[in-house]
């Protein structure tokens, strides 16, 4: 049966998108430290009025035939984000170049799953914790489609003006606000 009263405003839905690598290079350029506390971290963006839906972080592992400590410390790392609620992690490939290393997928498989959770309504805000300018052009389709888009990062060179321009609104992470370090 129909009621007379006002429905309560349906809280927004985020997802949150982390570009590992260019998150990493950055705290590293800013703060000289990296190893971040994540789950406060996606809690500050997220906030108290919103739902948080996932979290996709992305990131290439490097080899372990190459380095193996610096491999196992990765999956560590990596097992201990798969373990927090609602995170996934998605991972590339690294591939060598003449001027060394390159990460390879990373930002397709990003751009892509955030565009197609757009199309598809899983979220009414995305939040993008990069700085690459690369994803302008899939912030602009995810907005078309009358999503907001929330760009958190770093202060620092790594931060495109594109990206900046692109996105709905932008969150400087800082030290002690949202980055907390373990």
């Amino acid at each position: 049966m129909p009621t007379d009263s006002p429905q309560a405003p349906r809280r927004k839905r985020v997802m949150v998108y982390i570009d590992g690598s260019n998150l990493y290079h950055a705290l590293k350029a800013r703060f000289g430290r990296t190893s971040v506390d994540f789950r406060r971290l996606v809690t500050a963006l997220v906030g108290t009025e919103r739902d948080l839906v996932r979290v996709y972080y992305y990131n290439a592992p490097v080899n372990v035939a190459e380095v193996p400590e610096q491999y196992k410390k990765q999956q560590r790392f990596f097992g201990g984000l798969r373990r927090l609620g609602y995170f996934e992690v998605k991972l590339g490939r690294l591939e060598r170049r003449p001027h060394g290393m390159v990460e390879k997928g990373v930002d397709v498989f990003l751009a892509t799953d955030m565009v197609a959770a757009g199309l598809r309504d899983r979220y009414d805000v995305a939040v993008l914790v990069s700085g690459d300018g690369d994803f302008s052009y899939a912030v602009q389709i995810v907005k078309d489609e009358g999503k907001h888009v929330e760009l958190a990062f770093p202060r620092c060179r790594a931060l495109a003006n594109a990206l900046l321009d692109a996105c709905d609104s932008y969150v400087e992470l800082k030290e002690g606000e949202q980055v907390h370090f373990a």
